[in-house]
């Protein structure tokens, strides 16, 4: 079974249906959208931009790419394909998924390696605000459909996904609600309260206190499972121990001796320590 581009597109303007026309995409009321020449699309329009390049800097983008391709991350890409695929072995039809902060786009890439394995049908499309996250995604792997897109407001026609990923990113429940099919499947991976805390010690003179995972789901979702997946994770050198921090929130809220710290590190171990989540869309009863 092959992995192929998703194609039901909504227009950001109207949400109008997305038709593709030649080298862009246009919705009937006349709004289009031109396909980078690296292959991806920016459905993000300037008025729902915060910032001159929201999202992921380039220099976090390409920390990220060489930490994750240097497999570091593989056991918590290993879990989430198998969550994303579990009871997916009697689809008849090729399984529609959405990786919402979909940054470089390593987890589509492995996730499509395993549902090969499985010999199972992928139609994916990795969606990120940042244009850096997305141009390094569409360069590695051109078979997906990557979309310049904010979880806010989706490009992606209301009831049209069996499956949403949203990895370390920003969940907006209300769209992926609306973006997935009755009994579609949400799968959600967070930072546990251990996660890295061996860097966190170092770079940050105290710790604030966990917040609590969510108690219940959220309106449109039932809760499906929750997993733990914890693994000590050795960095042996100074590079991997600046990538990890480069890619992560903590190297702009660290204070300036911290990162000093981390620095100066020659090796370090951490804590991996990732919360998996599975909620399923339900479908709502109006009274």
């Amino acid at each position: 079974m092959s992995v192929e581009p998703f194609s039901a597109l909504a227009c950001p303007l109207d949400g109008n249906p997305l038709k593709p026309d030649s080298a862009s995409w246009r919705c009937q009321a006349g709004h289009s959208f031109d396909v980078a020449r690296q292959g991806y699309i920016n459905l993000l329009p300037v008025q729902n931009k915060r910032s001159r390049h929201p999202g992921d800097s380039k220099e976090m983008v390409a920390a990220r790419q060489r930490f994750l391709n240097a497999g570091y991350y593989r056991p918590v890409a290993d879990a989430i394909s198998r969550a994303v695929l579990k009871d997916a072995a009697d689809e008849s039809t090729a399984l529609s998924c959405l990786d919402a902060g979909c940054g470089e786009g390593y987890y589509l890439r492995q996730l499509a390696a395993a549902s090969r394995d499985q010999g199972l049908g992928l139609e994916v499309i990795g969606l990120d605000i940042s244009k850096w996250a997305t141009l390094a995604a569409a360069k590695q792997d051109k078979r997906p459909r990557w979309v310049v897109g904010s979880n806010a407001s989706l490009p992606v026609l209301p009831g049209s996904l069996d499956r949403v990923m949203c990895v370390f990113g920003f969940p907006v429940y209300s769209e992926f609600a609306r973006v997935l099919k009755p009994g579609g499947l949400l799968v959600k991976a967070d930072a546990g309260p251990d996660h890295l805390r061996e860097l966190r010690e170092i770079i940050y003179p105290s710790l604030k206190p966990e917040k609590p995972p969510e108690a219940e789901a959220p309106d449109g979702f039932s809760m499906a499972a929750t997993d733990t997946l914890r693994f000590p994770l050795t960095l042996e050198s100074p590079a991997a121990i600046a990538d990890l921090l480069a890619m992560t929130p903590h190297f702009f809220r660290a204070p300036a001796e911290g990162r000093e710290k981390a620095a100066q590190l020659e090796t370090l171990t951490v804590t991996v320590d990732v919360r998996l989540t599975r909620l399923e869309r339900v479908l709502q009863i109006v009274m």
